[in-house]
């Protein structure tokens, strides 16, 4: 523990020496509104890493995350807003007021009730601090589809608006795919669009009950495509050729020549 609030303050003075006058031109200029560009990449490439599960990786881009953490808060504390000892302060305090069954004598007879009574700790951290209660669902829109949508699916069940096992999932998931090829069949965009949203939510909440994170579900099935076309074009280069020129028969027996080779 003293070594790591040694290295901590050891990050925080190296900052500060970036943003003094004889620092770096670069660190010295940023503002809030120009850092946001770099906190989105390296949230991105820490995202990266643990995809790849690359321990040095993460390693690496969590000490860049942390980095852009404190020196987001240094301009904050340079501009007399907060100080990052207030953020440490705020999050602490948080965690612990959040968790009375760890740091108190709460009792919990299940994960329900726990979730149940997180949600009510925010809403009156919420109304004690003024802020205007929004809805349960006050998820940033600006989230990852995908993400957002097991994120709202997860806050129902905590209302216990859950089916109670995977197969009334499953149904739900039947009943959304012969409701898309109805609209489908009609010809009713708008129809078709709004059928296709349900087919994708309802999978959302099929990965949710089998244990996984449907955005990460996505993503690997995207470059499991991705590598799979892309050995697709090498074979066909191989035969003289290119995708390009053979009809859909011959790419699908590419195709499975492909997934054979995995």
């Amino acid at each position: 523990m003293g070594k790591s609030s040694a290295k901590f303050d050891e990050l925080v003075e190296i900052i500060g020496k970036l943003r003094q006058p004889d620092g770096c031109p670069w660190d010295r200029k940023q503002t809030v509104e120009s850092f946001r560009p770099y906190l989105l990449e390296e949230m991105h490439e820490l995202f990266e890493a643990l995809d790849h599960d690359d321990h040095r990786h993460i390693k690496e881009e969590l000490g860049d995350m942390l980095f852009q953490i404190i020196f987001l808060g240094k301009l904050y504390e340079e501009r007399d807003i907060f100080t990052i000892a207030e953020v440490l302060e705020t999050i602490s305090a948080k965690m612990i007021r959040r968790h009375p069954h760890v740091f108190g004598d709460k009792k919990f007879n299940s994960e329900k009730e726990l979730r149940r009574n997180w949600n009510k700790i925010k809403k009156c951290e919420k109304e004690e601090s003024g802020q205007r209660h929004k809805d349960i669902f006050s998820f940033p829109r600006s989230l990852p589809a995908l993400f957002r949508a097991q994120r709202v699916s997860g806050r129902a069940i905590s209302s216990g608006f859950e089916w109670p096992d995977m197969d009334g999932v499953l149904a739900k998931l039947d009943e959304e795919i012969e409701e898309l090829k109805e609209a489908l069949a009609s010809g009713n965009r708008p129809g078709i669009e709004d059928e296709i949203g349900d087919l994708l939510f309802t999978m959302v909440n099929v990965s949710r009950k089998a244990g996984f994170e449907a955005e990460t579900i996505l993503q690997r099935s995207t470059e499991k495509f991705t590598r799979r076309f892309t050995r697709m074009s090498e074979l066909a280069a191989q035969k003289n050729g290119s995708l390009e020129e053979l009809d859909i028969l011959a790419m699908q027996e590419l195709w499975i020549q492909v997934k054979k080779e995995e």
